[in-house]
């Protein structure tokens, strides 16, 4: 009985050791979507992403994680007219001159779609949810957007993969194995052409995680995650940026964590950039943009906690597909 309590406490209650139910992401500031249903509809062309995580390579039942996000706005103004459509130089649309040209969005609507699986252990946890998120303008240059998610996930438990001292514990033989959930999140999220900040929520329904059918042992519950986000844009050259990022983690009962990101970034071409993750671990990230249709980045994290001693480490892909992109970027531009 000990034995499959302690499997559901690694599994169920986190991804990692700090009770966080729901995936981390090194990259994430290369798809914010997946943590802040506002920046929906955000650019003025289709960007769809496909993320792979592998956690804590080399310790078995270690998370894995895949995803698919695709998100686009609605609204002729935006589509077809607005400022951010061309840009500013012709060559570099994140470049200092875009910063200077910059002029808040036309008031549009954005729609996007979340597709994610998450396995840890003897659990896999499905998620699917529709975005949506309204953009207008406060200032000539700095817009505002509201945002929420919706959808539901499906939570399962392989009796196969879970080792037992009786065979037929009542903590799950034979009780609800596969079970779907309500999922329900909201954001904010205000930018400009070098800087943004938001704060969303996800899990705001606590749902409880009832595998038995005895109520004596469902004593599991999904979490409120709230997500502070921000980010600088600095030039060091009219070609070369440096982008500062913050993301401020709070999941009750775990200690609040913090991560800190630094992108360096070489027109719209190559980046490179590294990671620090509160009591967790450090990582370098890079990437490039093909042409204004694909880009693509990489991130190695090395464990820095105690779980060094049996992983070798996390590795992290993004790959974008930038539909009906007419500004040459390959990329969110302030991203």
């Amino acid at each position: 009985m000990k034995r499959i309590w302690f499997v559901l406490l690694l599994t169920v209650v986190g991804v990692n050791i700090k009770a966080q139910q729901l995936p981390q992401y090194t990259q994430y500031i290369l798809n914010p979507l997946l943590i802040n249903p506002a920046v929906s509809g955000i650019e003025n062309y289709t960007d769809a992403k496909a993320g792979y995580r592998s956690q804590w390579t080399g310790l078995q039942g270690a998370p894995v994680t895949s995803y698919f996000t695709i998100t686009a706005p609605l609204g002729r103004n935006f589509v077809d007219g607005d400022a951010l459509q061309v840009p500013a130089d012709g060559d570099n649309p994140i470049g200092r001159s875009f910063v200077r040209t910059y002029r808040a969005a036309e008031p549009h609507h954005g729609i996007g779609l979340t597709m994610l699986t998450d396995k840890a252990g003897p659990i896999r946890q499905t998620y699917i949810n529709a975005t949506y998120a309204y953009h207008i303008g406060l200032t000539s240059n700095l817009n505002l957007s509201a945002g929420l998610s919706g959808g539901f996930n499906n939570v399962n438990l392989n009796i196969n993969e879970v080792i037992l001292e009786y065979p037929l514990d009542a903590a799950v033989y034979n009780g609800n194995n596969s079970q779907y959930k309500l999922n329900v999140g909201a954001g904010v999220w205000a930018y400009s052409a070098n800087y943004f900040a938001g704060l969303s929520v996800q899990q705001f329904l606590p749902q409880t995680l009832d595998f038995a059918k005895d109520s004596h042992y469902n004593q599991g519950k999904t979490v409120p995650h709230y997500y502070l986000t921000g980010g600088v844009k600095f030039f060091l050259s009219d070609d070369v940026s440096l982008l500062p990022s913050v993301m401020y983690k709070l999941i009750q009962p775990s200690q609040n964590t913090v991560d800190v990101n630094l992108k360096l970034a070489f027109r719209d071409h190559f980046w490179i950039g590294g990671s620090y993750r509160q009591d967790d671990a450090v990582a370098g990230m890079m990437g490039f943009t093909i042409d204004s249709f694909l880009s693509l980045g990489y991130s190695y994290d090395y464990t820095t906690s105690n779980l060094n001693t049996v992983s070798t480490g996390t590795h992290e892909i993004v790959v974008g597909i930038h539909l009906n992109n007419k500004g040459n970027s390959g990329s969110q531009r302030m991203f």
